[in-house]
């Protein structure tokens, strides 16, 4: 974040310039006074941090006036038992924030590339007039804060509800805090048709956390880990790329403005091919580093620890990437990161492209989503040593890996499924994100230590293994590094205590790729539970679960053709065509699983099969309606006018 007083930040806003064409741009001047006040040397300038978010301290503070304490958050209970209390605690922060407004903010389905925020929201002022003295006065209480009714007639269904049966619910979800952006504040919200059928991202994503963690518990409980009340928590980091190109040329690009990426023209005479651009610094030249770190500065007031940020591999290309958390915290979180980066971008003149592929020939962007599971308490189970020792067993990060190794490939079609928009099928394979071939990269090192434990030669435990460079010179000294080397062309590689799925679509809610995630995984976890129930030896079980599933493990280079084509063959799960991995969401098995793990209905199923399809061809019908408004108001009157046509 900037590391500056009120002043300074005030100073950013108000340092501008304007263009020939009228539009207000950011000068390097104002980054050049700022860089003149910053400061490291002291705390002072990060006090703000998640002031702005009803948690901690924060919450803390205001629940004690009201008798209670922000201990009681962490029950979801209160808002049976609390909600009057959480409210006037709330209203309270609210009004010392300056704020007067709030809403329930819910995930509408099919919002990626076209819809702002991708959320939705009503925003009600918190007060109401006397009747009698016709004063303005408070109104918000704890009814009003956990539930909220809508419209639900103007969203994506699928098929869940007729037209005549429009009624939306808004419970609010206790999972992630509530937060305030300038005079509103935002209530998390899961959003449901009056049956309870699920409307949006979030509600199926709640329910696979609830599956993950039955199930790992269960198989903790097996292993010599009993949590007792404590719950399993799935854990993520997600790394969001995107483009800033200068505003006033956006403008000039219709497709850039309706599409989100440039569907026709010429390739850039310069792209990457001088490998000139990744990590490079950020310029004082331009005001791309100004237009982050306000971006930063915003995050950090909301509580979103964006930690880092760097340019990319194409030109105009960056990347934040945060500190891990919760799932649905990490996701609604990252949502308002995207929101920010578009708003704070054009304040300095820039417009933000988030979508996966804006141009050709150049690498399009992406979100890794970086995925583990870890006791509440914190005991990591994709961490060998930490999972090995809370057990007191050597062998349970084996077992675990086993289930995940399974559930990766029978489920393979469902994790194409889960990143599947016309954005990421132009940047699948395309030596800038993983093929559409579902594989899983270990390292010759765990592969070595699971086969062997596969083969039944031995149930030590897992160490991770170093080595020293040493290179050769007085000032560097030797150090250690891994034993494995990094493989970006995995879709899903393991990176130590973490799977990283890296063929998310930058532009994407992640919450159907986390979903899938914990449900495959669940099923998998639940498998091993019910056959240790019935008496079968848990090592036996990860042992065949390996040896069914071991073809999935590939630790080569996936962008090689003929490695693709050996995966084919190998009949690892491969759907080129996003479209097709769609369909996959009704497959009998994929049905089958959501019920077993009570994440998803039959009927939920089906309809978001739908409302994809319906999102893909929507997506593609803009662009080519785009193309030949392009062609008819642009290129053939230009060809005219020059006398060439």
């Amino acid at each position: 974040m900037l590391a500056t007083s009120t002043a300074a930040r005030s100073l950013l806003r108000a340092t501008r310039f304007t263009s020939s064409t009228g539009r207000t741009l950011a000068p390097a001047t104002a980054q050049t006074a700022l860089s003149a006040i910053r400061s490291f040397a002291s705390i002072e300038p990060y006090a703000d941090y998640g002031k702005s978010v009803f948690t901690g301290r924060v919450a803390d503070e205001y629940l004690k006036k009201h008798g209670s304490s922000g201990d009681i958050l962490s029950d979801p209970s209160w808002t049976k038992t609390h909600a009057d209390t959480v409210a006037k605690a709330v209203l309270d922060w609210a009004v010392d924030r300056g704020a007067n407004t709030y809403c329930h903010w819910f995930q509408p389905m099919a919002s990626s590339g076209v819809r702002h925020g991708q959320t939705g929201q009503v925003q009600n002022m918190m007060m109401k007039f006397n009747r009698t003295t016709n004063d303005v006065e408070f109104d918000f209480d704890g009814k009003m804060l956990i539930k909220g009714e809508t419209d639900g007639s103007s969203y994506p269904n699928g098929g869940l509800r007729a037209t005549h049966q429009a009624g939306g619910y808004l419970a609010i979800d206790t999972s992630s805090p509530i937060f305030l952006r300038g005079d509103t504040v935002f209530i998390p919200s899961a959003f449901v048709s009056y049956y309870g059928a699920a409307l949006d991202e979030k509600t199926p994503l709640l329910r696979s956390n609830m599956a993950i963690s039955k199930h790992a518990k269960r198989l903790l409980k097996h292993l010599g880990l009993d949590i007792g009340d404590k719950e399993v928590v799935s854990n993520i980091g997600l790394e969001q790329e995107f483009f800033l190109v200068p505003r006033e040329m956006y403008y000039k690009r219709p497709d850039l403005q309706l599409a989100g990426r440039t569907i026709i023209g010429k390739d850039a005479p310069r792209g990457q091919e001088m490998c000139d651009h990744y990590m490079a610094p950020p310029s004082l030249a331009n005001p791309a580093l100004a237009c982050m770190q306000e971006i930063q500065d915003e995050c950090w007031r909301l509580g979103i620890p964006l930690k880092t940020r760097h340019r990319e591999v194409a030109p105009n290309q960056y990347e934040f990437a945060p500190l891990y958390g919760y799932n649905t915290t990490q996701i609604d979180q990252n949502l308002m990161v995207m929101q920010i980066i578009e708003e704070v971008s054009a304040r300095h003149g820039l417009a933000a492209l988030l979508q996966e592929k804006p141009f050709n020939d150049v690498n399009g962007s992406g979100k890794h989503n970086n995925w583990s599971i870890a006791t509440e308490d914190g005991t990591m189970m994709l961490h060998p040593a930490k999972i090995n020792a809370a057990t007191g067993n050597p062998a349970s990060f084996a077992v675990i890996m086993s289930a995940i190794i399974a559930a990766v490939n029978e489920h393979g079609d469902l994790l194409r499924m889960a990143i599947a928009s016309p954005g990421n099928d132009f940047r699948l394979g395309a030596c800038e994100a993983p093929p559409a071939i579902v594989s899983t990269y270990l390292g010759d090192d765990m592969t070595f230590y699971l086969s062997h434990f596969k083969d039944g030669k031995g149930e030590g435990e897992y160490i991770p293994q170093t080595k020293m460079l040493d290179l050769g010179t007085h000032e560097v000294l030797p150090f250690e590094v891994p034993a494995e080397d990094r493989n970006r062309t995995s879709p899903f590689p393991y990176g130590g205590a973490r799977f990283e799925f890296r063929a998310v679509g930058s532009s994407q809610n992640p919450s159907m790729v986390n979903t899938v995630l914990n449900t495959i995984v669940a099923e998998k976890f639940a498998e091993f539970a019910d056959k240790c129930d019935a008496g079968a030896d848990i090592h036996d079980l990860a042992r065949e679960a390996l040896n069914e599933n071991w073809r999935v493990i590939f630790n080569g280079n996936n962008y090689d053709p003929e490695m693709q084509e050996e995966l084919t063959n190998r009949g690892i799960w491969r759907i080129d065509s996003g479209v097709e991995a769609i369909a996959r969401l009704t497959d009998p098995k994929s049905i089958a699983l959501f019920q077993k793990m009570k994440v998803l209905t039959k009927e939920e199923c089906e309809s978001r099969q739908q409302i994809l399809h319906d999102h893909y061809t929507g997506t593609v019908e803009i662009e080519a309606k785009c193309l030949v408004d392009m062609i008819q108001q642009h290129i053939i009157p230009s060809v005219k006018s020059a006398g060439v046509g």
